[in-house]
């Protein structure tokens, strides 16, 4: 199990307060950072998380906020800092889903996967960035998704398809315009995850990405040992080939 040493770092998890961003939070918890948990309405879940996170013996605080509009993400990262510091380590795993022919779906929800998923990783990281170069270290991890750089298409999920593939494009420039700042900014893409909505015949080696798969690739990244690594995106997708998707 990768376990990296996040005793001195604060770490801000988007969309925490339930789900993979959960298992993210309490994985960074148990590596000893202190644990924003971020919600847009889950305040109950939220909270919940929050108060496990404490009983791991490090601080923790619930934040709510926008990832769409920069104001709620500048006063939502304001309360990180003045709770629990700046922040060192950011996920980026706020994303909707919404499976709908391109045609038929609706321009409110084409805007919402967009927003949500290339938007919200891009105001976040813009956020936490001056923080980060100027203390010389930070950690952003996006969530994509598996072969999305491979630039699929699909008339059912085209528009998350869309903005997966714009978060790994953010991913790789944000890297190379970090490169001297002692900022790794990498991706984690899964396929299915065992919380999905929505589950396809085949899974790959007989089942579905765990929530454990995915944090140890996230911890992967934040761990000292990875700081020559950057621009990268790990595939935790058990080896699928997209075919018909």
């Amino acid at each position: 199990m990768i376990q990296p040493d996040l005793s001195t770092r604060t770490a801000l998890v988007t969309g925490s307060a339930q789900g993979l961003g959960r298992a993210f939070a309490l994985a960074l918890a148990d590596a000893g950072a202190d644990v924003a948990v971020h919600y847009h309405s889950s305040d109950v879940q939220a909270e919940a998380t929050a108060r496990e996170i404490h009983e791991l013996g490090v601080d923790s605080v619930a934040v709510q906020g926008d990832v769409t509009d920069p104001d709620s993400v500048d006063a939502m990262v304001e309360e990180v800092e003045a709770e629990l510091g700046s922040v060192d380590v950011l996920v980026n795993n706020v994303g909707d889903f919404a499976p709908s022919h391109w045609q038929d779906i609706d321009w409110g929800t084409w805007q919402r996967v967009l927003s949500t998923n290339l938007d919200g990783t891009v105001l976040c990281a813009r956020r936490v960035l001056p923080a980060m170069r100027e203390q010389g270290w930070g950690r952003i991890v996006n969530v994509g998704y598996a072969s999305s750089e491979k630039a699929m298409v699909s008339p059912k999920n085209f528009p998350y398809f869309v903005a997966k593939t714009g978060i790994l494009m953010f991913t790789r420039m944000l890297a190379a315009d970090t490169q001297d700042d002692g900022i790794t900014v990498n991706a984690v893409s899964p396929y299915v995850v065992e919380s999905s909505d929505e589950f396809p015949d085949d899974a790959p080696r007989g089942r579905w990405a765990s929530f454990d798969d995915l944090t140890q690739a996230m911890l992967f990244f934040c761990d000292e040992g990875s700081d020559y690594i950057s621009g990268e995106n790990i595939e935790v997708d058990g080896g699928w080939l997209p075919e018909n998707v």
